[in-house]
């Protein structure tokens, strides 16, 4: 769902940003890999010191780029498999350092093993989200099936909470609490959503291969 309405909107948001950048003879590719070390630094740098309110807020300066290079790219009609394959490649770069920066906290100062146990899990089972439907479609199955929480949803869930839980250090009390059951929503979501697209993967493949043999009694 956030893929469909709020990627629509943020889209015609940044066109005219992604316009002046062409003009400045920046490449949609220096915008993947620049989006990229922004969201690694600030997921890097400040979330394992528990600077989560500061973190986020570097973290989705540069998130957008994800929008911006493919904007950039359908303005300038150069869309290519290598962008194509380059973006998915670095998304999964900077999820797992979203929830690498979080799991060196709690393993660290935050103190707490069964978090960091859940925040790893997040990290995996998102990118196994991924690879189902990559693998999926590899093999010719179309793997149409909305997931409970994909990427959209894990990004926005994770930074909304690491946001608000940064707020804690401005003496908003207890809002800290947000966090651990964003991660929690997310493990669990993610969960769900790996166990449709297998299922979907399954029941696409057993119709696919069933044709042949249905076609051949016919007569």
């Amino acid at each position: 769902m956030l893929n469909k309405y709020a990627r629509a909107f943020f889209t015609r948001v940044l066109t005219p940003f992604a316009a002046l950048l062409i003009r400045l003879g920046v490449s949609p590719d220096a915008v993947t890999l620049i989006g990229t070390g922004g969201v690694m630094a600030g997921a890097l740098v400040f979330y394992p010191q528990g600077e989560f309110f500061w973190g986020t807020v570097v973290i989705t300066l540069f998130v957008f780029s994800d929008l911006v290079d493919g904007n950039m790219a359908r303005q300038l009609g150069r869309s290519s498999r290598w962008g194509a394959f380059l973006d998915s490649t670095l998304d999964r770069v900077a999820d797992a350092a979203i929830f690498g920066g979080l799991a060196l906290w709690y393993a660290g100062r935050g103190d707490s093993l069964t978090l960091c146990a859940v925040t790893i899990f997040c990290l995996a089972s998102g990118q196994v989200v991924s690879y189902t439907k990559a693998r999926g479609e590899s093999i010719g199955l179309p793997v149409n099936v909305n997931g409970l929480v994909e990427r959209a949803e894990r990004l926005v869930i994770s930074l909304v909470a690491c946001g608000f839980s940064g707020l804690h250090k401005f003496g908003v009390p207890h809002i800290d609490k947000l966090l651990p059951i964003a991660l929690w929503i997310v493990a669990v979501g993610s969960l769900v959503t790996m166990i449709q697209r297998v299922v979907t993967v399954r029941r696409e493949a057993a119709e696919a291969d069933a044709v042949p043999a249905g076609g051949g009694e016919t007569g």
